[in-house]
């Protein structure tokens, strides 16, 4: 089983797919890597794609802290160990998060990021806005759930960020997520993420970082505009029903940073 030790003695599960550049995977830390299957298949076909477990988590000690910092640091851990040079991270939600964090604090370890669902700045780019993170109530009732009646904050997260899912897929989801997460390793990453302060990072990382956004999450509303005002250096782009959705867009735009485009 392939792991890397964290110089505080954390080991980290990961998994490979492919040859190519590397590609690593930061999925939301409650997430299986599985939502990112199409993307994965599509982009193992020319690039080598790591996914790994953070601390805490599936196959990964079950040993803290758990927040944005640590979560940071051990992701630079995986792409120093498992990749061969630089890397593109493929973030989802805290995933964001993580990676600015890395590639501002050390810009030798990634190429770029390119957030596939979220981005690191989502509560300045809705602040004023109709999202429901947005609104303070509703995020305090939602880190009180986690502490109180975790199963049910998973339920309230999965269901009301993807609308069409049928009842048993949420059913099916939050207890993969369960089983996957414990609450002792979710609850202080969920406060953690939310009170992380990305932007100034988010900036420092420049163009090397990509948001594909739909603006269609009931949780972000509309924020495609809002972020690239905020980050004007960064590629903002509108991708209609999301892009883990739409696999082959988010593709080509990361073939387009590696340059698999041009090697096929």
């Amino acid at each position: 089983m392939p792991t890397v030790r964290t110089a505080d003695g954390a080991e980290l599960y990961w998994e490979e797919r492919g040859e190519g550049p590397s590609v690593v995977i930061a999925s939301q830390f409650f997430g299986s890597p599985s939502v990112f299957a199409g993307l994965i298949e599509l982009l193992s076909e020319h690039h080598r794609v790591i996914t790994y477990d953070p601390r805490g988590i599936g196959r990964s000690s079950r040993q803290g802290p758990y927040d944005i910092a640590t979560d940071g640091a051990d992701l630079g851990t995986i792409i120093e160990d498992a990749c061969r040079g630089t890397a593109v991270i493929v973030a989802m939600a805290d995933g964001s998060n993580r990676a600015v964090r890395l590639a501002a604090d050390r810009p030798e370890l990634v190429q770029a990021i390119v957030c596939v669902a979220g981005s690191p700045v989502n509560r300045s780019a809705i602040e004023g806005g109709e999202g429901l993170a947005a609104s303070d109530s509703v995020i305090e009732a939602l880190l009180s759930m986690m502490d109180t009646d975790y199963r049910s904050a998973l339920r309230t997260m999965i269901s009301t960020a993807n609308p069409n899912l049928d009842e048993e897929t949420v059913r099916s989801r939050v207890n993969d997520s369960a089983e996957r997460c414990p609450q002792a390793a979710a609850a202080p990453r969920m406060r953690s993420w939310i009170e992380d302060e990305a932007l100034g990072r988010s900036r420092a990382v420049g163009d090397r970082l990509w948001i594909l956004e739909d603006g269609s999450n009931p949780w972000f509303l509309e924020t495609t505009r809002r972020t690239a005002e905020l980050l004007p250096e960064a590629h903002v782009h509108h991708v209609e029903n999301g892009a883990v959705s739409r696999p082959e867009i988010a593709v080509s735009y990361i073939s387009e940073i590696t340059g698999a485009r041009d090697r096929v």
